[in-house]
């Protein structure tokens, strides 16, 4: 499962940095996650880095368009590390 920034964000800057995959980036209003990137931080840590670091509560949440098993993230994790 990819996560998703909501409306909620306020642009804090927070999250950005703590992306392991740089899978975080200034959209048009607030900030986006890109969920090809998105691996929910398997691989690196035991939790999304930017849902720990957020001030606001609820303004990253699992996307539901983007449904992934720990598997597949797993799998994209791996992928992504062999293109870098």
């Amino acid at each position: 499962m990819a996560l998703k920034i909501t409306s909620k964000c306020i642009n804090c800057d927070m999250c950005e940095p703590e992306c392991p995959n740089d899978a975080i980036s200034m959209g048009f209003d607030t900030y986006e996650i890109d969920p090809a990137k998105c691996t929910e931080c398997v691989g690196y840590y035991s939790h999304s880095t930017c849902q720990r670091v957020c001030p606001i509560n609820h303004a990253i949440i699992v996307d539901p368009q983007h449904i992934e098993t720990h598997e597949e993230l797993l799998k994209k994790f791996e992928q992504l590390k062999k293109t870098n």
